[in-house]
């Protein structure tokens, strides 16, 4: 498969809120119903995504499915997503109930990204909500073996032996999770750090998210580790031999300069590079850049980052206490002063 121009172009919020005066989002609920508001707004620009974090014990957006169900009841054609579940916290089987019902409200609009998780804001937060690695694993073992539980179950097939005397009549045979979605299983997405983490997700058919950060293997700037990251990926999925085609996407922080709000905000960003850091004793990891330039200068850098040419989907990450009128701006920007001169619309 071969880069692409067009993109699958949506927004990918952290869902920050905190009480400074500052902030447009002071509570739990601001950025909630913000969110929603957001993705309703995203939709009418011509926006095919609203993605949202997920991240436990902070004051950001913690429990995805009722959020995607709002937003999903609000809208009636954007893809609606995450990027991404840590499913070290995840009950597979719970989480297959909510993520089959909300996906049902949407019509089938889910796109779930899900990862083994990055250091959260607690010690083991996951032990917390009840569990923990078998002998001689670890929490990233865990994780992967809560996916392919959540993998299977989504496939619709019963496994559970029905009780002789239910309470309500059951269909014939094994019973499966319900509500169950035609289709999800073919929408989730995992979230890769590294090289083998993208193949090991194609080998169990899942799509590829790939973020600002990686694991830094080759010491080449970020966007060509991350174009290899993505190569190895489609490899790896031919080689598997799944009967559908793998979507890929990259997040980036881009901000086109039209005014002087926008200069005010982010025109410090202008000469963003690269950068190094220590995630954990393990992972040396590389962050991207971000982009924030003036339209026409900003189509010559995008032109230049070889990830997103290899990517079908584009997560622009977005400020979210900057409020919902400022973000639809900023998504407004990208979508008709620079994605037509990229080929990406």
């Amino acid at each position: 498969m071969t880069a692409t121009n067009r993109k699958s172009i949506g927004f990918l919020s952290f869902g920050h809120w905190t009480p400074s005066p500052q902030s447009k989002t002071r509570t739990a609920a601001d950025t909630l119903l913000q969110s929603i508001d957001l993705a309703v707004a995203a939709e009418e620009l011509g926006a095919d995504g609203a993605y949202f974090r997920v991240h436990h014990f902070a004051r950001q957006l913690g429990s995805p499915f009722p959020l995607l169900a709002a937003v999903g009841a609000r809208t009636k054609t954007i893809e609606i997503g995450t990027g991404v579940i840590d499913m070290r916290y995840e009950n597979p089987l719970y989480m297959a109930e909510d993520a089959g019902a909300a996906d049902l409200i949407s019509g089938g609009r889910l796109q779930l990204g899900i990862s083994r998780g990055s250091p959260e804001q607690v010690i083991e937060g996951w032990r917390y909500f009840g569990y923990q690695p078998a002998d001689g694993e670890d929490d990233a073992d865990m994780a992967r073996q809560h996916t392919e539980v959540f993998l299977q179950v989504l496939k619709g097939e019963g496994f559970a032996q029905p009780n002789p005397r239910p309470m309500f009549p059951n269909p014939p045979g094994l019973l499966r999770i319900e509500p169950h979605s035609e289709g999800l299983r073919e929408r989730i997405w995992w979230g890769a750090a590294s090289n083998a983490t993208a193949r090991w997700a194609a080998e169990l058919g899942m799509n590829l998210q790939s973020s600002t950060l990686k694991a830094d293997e080759t010491g080449e700037p970020f966007h060509v580790q991350q174009a290899k990251q993505i190569r190895e990926f489609r490899e790896a999925w031919k080689d598997a031999g799944h009967d559908f085609e793998p979507r890929v996407s990259v997040s980036r922080s881009i901000f086109a300069i039209t005014n002087d709000q926008d200069r005010a905000y982010f025109g410090h960003d202008g000469d963003s590079q690269d950068q190094i850091g220590q995630i954990d004793a393990n992972l040396r990891a590389i962050f991207g850049r971000s982009y924030a330039a003036e339209p026409e200068r900003l189509v010559k850098q995008l032109a230049e980052d070889e990830a997103i040419a290899e990517a079908d989907t584009l997560l622009l990450t977005v400020p979210n206490q900057l409020g919902v009128a400022y973000n639809a701006h900023v998504l407004e920007s990208i979508l008709t002063e620079v994605a037509p001169a990229l080929g990406w619309r």
